[in-house]
């Protein structure tokens, strides 16, 4: 990425993970997804804008420290005088976490105004920030606002313990994947939004509305890519040793995003200049062959890369692109 192009946008959540491991110790991290993938992409070398809401409190500061350290810059507005967001994580002896929520999304207007925001050359978005009001729809309005000169990423992660209502947590869903380019899903999410459902033919359906790309990732068992003419399972990355799950997705969501990038299939491109409509049918052009082009196979290769190392660590802490290349993964 070079210094002319516009910054990456992430718009949503971020929050204190404290997290409870089998035996019972407890230990906290900065987290929230949508700053973890915020988080993610700075550290593999991107200048990223993270909209937000943080406290002006102890875990706050340790939370906004943490993103400034790494390269993330928050909106003006994003501290606020409120409490921090957290989140209890319960790990189990897989590695494998469970949540508790003590959260509230509730942005100062200025912090999330796209007049505010410049031209950013790509929006990334999702989880609670995209499901909770009154937050929801100050984000919505922005996506929507800014999709006309920026590529739309988004990645739903739902938390059922905050959604009671499922047909309407997938109506708001259905709604951002189509003001979306680029969708990323768990297995675990489609299962709960759609019960008993086909994970194939729900992405097939979600194409048909707008993206140009889905997939679904299936931990262990490595993901699904999804386009308008064909799909293809991925392999995951291996790795001796899993220490936790937390912030394995996002990691994923990040690596994603990140390859896409280099190779101008969202983003400005290589002209520095907002484009959206010129990037999108760049990538519906990689997403119009029954098979998997060779640029789309390196980025999801390198999704998984990313997310493979993030599992060796404790909490969401993603590796940085020197990270990766020393360890022969990039």
């Amino acid at each position: 990425m070079t210094a002319t192009v516009p910054p990456l946008l992430v718009m949503g959540e971020a929050l204190t993970d404290v997290i409870v491991t089998p035996t019972g110790s407890r230990r906290t991290r900065p987290g929230g997804s949508t700053a973890n993938v915020a988080l993610g992409l700075a550290r593999l070398g991107h200048p990223v804008r993270l909209a937000t809401r943080i406290g002006d409190d102890a875990p706050g500061q340790q939370l906004a420290g943490h993103l400034r350290c790494s390269g993330v810059k928050l909106t003006d507005g994003s501290i606020t005088q409120a409490p921090t967001s957290s989140a209890l994580a319960r790990l189990d002896a897989a590695g494998s976490a469970t949540y508790d929520f003590d959260i509230t999304w509730n942005p100062a207007p200025q912090a999330v105004d796209p007049l505010r925001m410049g031209s950013p050359s790509h929006l990334h978005t999702g989880s609670l920030a995209t499901a909770l009001p009154p937050g929801a729809h100050r984000v919505t309005a922005a996506v929507e606002q800014l999709r006309r000169t920026a590529t739309v990423s988004y990645d739903p992660n739902p938390r059922p313990a905050l959604l009671p209502d499922r047909a309407e947590a997938s109506a708001r869903v259905e709604g951002m994947v189509a003001l979306s380019d680029v969708v990323k899903a768990s297995a675990e999410d489609l299962a709960w939004l759609y019960p008993g459902a086909s994970l194939l033919q729900l992405a097939e359906r979600w194409i048909r509305t707008g993206p140009a790309l889905v997939v679904v990732t299936r931990g262990e068992e490595g993901a699904w890519a999804c386009w308008r003419n064909g799909h293809s399972r991925l392999p995951p990355s291996r790795v001796d040793t899993v220490v936790d799950t937390v912030g394995a997705g996002d990691a994923f969501m990040a690596g994603l995003l990140s390859g896409l990038l280099r190779t101008g299939l969202i983003g400005s491109g290589s002209q520095g200049a907002p484009d959206a409509e010129a990037t999108r049918h760049a990538l519906r052009e990689a997403t119009t062959p029954t098979h998997l082009t060779d640029q789309l196979a390196q980025a999801l290769a390198f999704a998984a890369r990313v997310a493979a190392l993030a599992c060796t660590r404790q909490g969401a802490d993603p590796p940085t692109l020197r990270e990766l290349v020393a360890g022969g993964r990039s």
